[in-house]
């Protein structure tokens, strides 16, 4: 008798295949359990099946910077977008690069879609640049040409008023404008120890005709900086009270060196501005937040900290405009070529932070922290398309990829059944443990790395029920076949395993590879197919060898499949097997005569 060979090991499958299901059984409570623990019990859905908006926005090179458009700005723009679309709120934004210049945004449904446009179209070009002289929002007057002695562009301060008699100031009078202590310039009682107040100066007030009213024009103070006759003629022509007229003047300031000085509307376009060179930028603001102060009566506040580089040129720049008068001790906040804020100073501004008061609603100081937060983006950015998708139409669409899924699958079971009998039994319960398992993974991968089950994801799932029925048919035909040449159930459970075992990791891996590549080279909701995909790959090799083969291993022990009943799928005689590859020992082979 020759002695077994040595040096080979059962597979746990093999050798306790009960431990194995046990194991399994184990890992499918635990994943159950988390899903309970978490409080999460549904897979996060995606904005086309749950609602929301969605844009595209195209990247455009800043000027001077004509190379911007690389991976890195854009991955840094895409992390500032992100931040400042949860800075309203929104936990389940996607933000994501698409193509080399393509950002994709993603908003679920109870986002204040206008809201959330603004913080998206917004791209935060971010700068502080002194105010060298200001007017009233809309078209100013043409003037008399200033003569030598007043050479320099007239002034505006907020609320200032100008001395001496305007009649009086003509071209040669060498009359001076005076620097009034405005209520805007008073200092501050804010007590936080390293930061500063700044008061936001008011608006323009409307007139009863509805426009605003232009206040008295200042000449330039003295050791004020000459306004050049083009800004000044470009300011005067301005009118910024028409959103067009804003939008124009905004997006050419924004394509201005941050070297130039700019003309600019503020956001409501009651005023406008003549602005130097930025002093500031804004990535030298590392936080900002908007905060109620009860304490001083200021009501919303917006507190901003420095980086340590920021916060040494902040306090260059205010203790400068600290000296002059107004309106030139005021600084404007220029974000995307729009004044969002134009606040005065008194003295320097040190420590690294400092504080915007007055005037200031919830959401205008929300939004206006927001954006000083979250800084300035590498590149510019202009919307190419919005999308709006409804909670309804979303539902409709999940109900129509739920349904797809059961006729897929009860399709799968009809076959199994009409075509395996016993064994579709074996085929099934193998599907009800990928489809645990699946569920569970993709709940607690929502909250874990922001996993969405969009529609492409869903049609990924259902793919899926192909390609794990598929092992099954595989493994299923490997033990016929061994059954089909006269052995025995047990034998052929174990004998056929190898064989089939190779064809599904082979198999396997080719639908795991197309799906990495195309997880890779894909971008937005595609990516969601070829990740479903390649989990639910994984998951089918998991399966198969730790609950499909332990369990056929079992079954080969029961009556019903190894005596081959006819309703069994194992039938020998359904299955033209050949007799048995038996012959007593040392019996010579029968031949058959002529």
């Amino acid at each position: 008798m020759a002695a077994p060979k040595k040096g080979r090991r059962a597979p746990a499958s093999q050798g306790h295949p009960g431990r194995t299901l046990i194991l399994v059984l184990i890992a499918m409570a635990g994943l159950i359990g988390g899903m309970f623990y978490s409080g999460t019990l549904t897979p996060r859905l995606g904005i086309d099946l749950a609602g929301g908006t969605s844009f595209t926005l195209a990247a455009q090179n800043q000027p001077g910077k004509p190379n911007a458009i690389n991976e890195t700005n854009m991955k840094t723009a895409a992390d500032i977008m992100e931040r400042r679309v949860n800075g309203l709120g929104v936990t389940e934004s996607e933000v994501q690069t698409q193509g080399s210049n393509h950002i994709i945004v993603n908003i679920p449904k109870g986002t204040d879609a206008k809201q959330a446009r603004k913080q998206v179209g917004t791209t935060a070009q971010l700068g502080f640049r002194p105010v060298l002289t200001g007017a009233a929002g809309t078209k100013t007057p043409e003037q008399p040409k200033p003569g030598p002695s007043q050479s320099g562009a007239n002034g505006k301060g907020k609320g200032d008023k100008a001395a001496g008699d305007p009649a009086k100031n003509q071209p040669g009078s060498g009359q001076k404008a005076a620097a009034p202590q405005s209520p805007s310039s008073k200092p501050s009682t804010q007590g936080r120890a390293v930061t500063a107040s700044l008061k936001k100066a008011p608006s323009a007030k409307p007139t009863p005709s509805g426009k605003p009213s232009a206040p008295p024009v200042q000449p330039t103070p003295p050791g004020g900086a000459a306004i050049p006759p083009a800004l000044q003629k470009q300011l005067n022509a301005l009118d910024c009270s028409s959103k067009a007229s804003r939008s124009a003047a905004g997006e050419k300031a924004a394509n201005t060196k941050p070297s130039d000085p700019i003309v600019a509307c503020n956001q409501d376009g009651r005023e406008k501005y003549v602005l130097g060179p930025v002093a500031v930028e804004g990535t030298d603001v590392s936080s900002a937040k908007a905060t109620f102060d009860s304490q001083q009566g200021q009501g919303w506040i917006v507190q901003m900290d420095f980086t340590s580089d920021g916060g040494k040129k902040f306090g260059d720049i205010t203790g400068k405009l600290a000296t002059k008068a107004p309106p030139q001790n005021r600084f404007g906040i220029v974000l995307d070529g729009a004044v969002v804020s134009a606040p005065s100073v008194d003295k320097a501004i040190m420590g690294g932070g400092a504080t915007i008061s007055g005037g200031f609603t919830q959401q205008s100081a929300e939004d206006l922290g927001n954006m000083l937060s979250y800084g300035a983006l590498p590149l510019s950015f202009k919307i190419d398309d919005e999308t709006t998708v409804t909670a309804a139409l979303g539902g409709e669409q999940l109900h129509a990829g739920l349904i797809a899924g059961a006729i897929g699958l009860a399709l799968v079971v009809i076959y199994l059944v009409a075509y395996y009998r016993g064994l579709a039994l074996v085929a099934l319960a193998s599907l009800g443990v990928s489809a645990v398992l699946t569920y569970t993974i993709m709940t607690l991968l929502g909250p874990a790395i922001g996993f969405a089950l969009n529609l492409p994801a869903v049609c990924g799932a259902i793919v899926a029920i192909g390609i794990t029925a598929d092992s099954f048919i595989v493994y299923f035909e490997r033990i016929r076949d061994e059954i089909r040449e006269g052995r025995t159930l047990r034998p052929a459970v174990e004998r056929g395993w190898p064989r089939a075992r190779r064809t599904i990791l082979v198999s396997d891996f080719v639908s795991f590879l197309a799906a990495a590549v195309l997880f890779i080279v894909t971008v937005g909701k595609v990516q969601g197919f070829a990740f479903t995909l390649g989990l639910t790959t994984v998951l089918d090799v998991v399966v198969v060898f730790l609950f499909t083969k332990p369990l056929m291993t079992l079954l080969a022990r029961r009556k019903f499949f190894s005596d081959g009943h006819s309703w069994s799928g194992l039938d020998p005689k359904r299955l033209g097997a050949k007799p048995p590859l038996r012959r007593r020992r040392g019996a010579a082979p029968t031949t058959k005569e002529a």
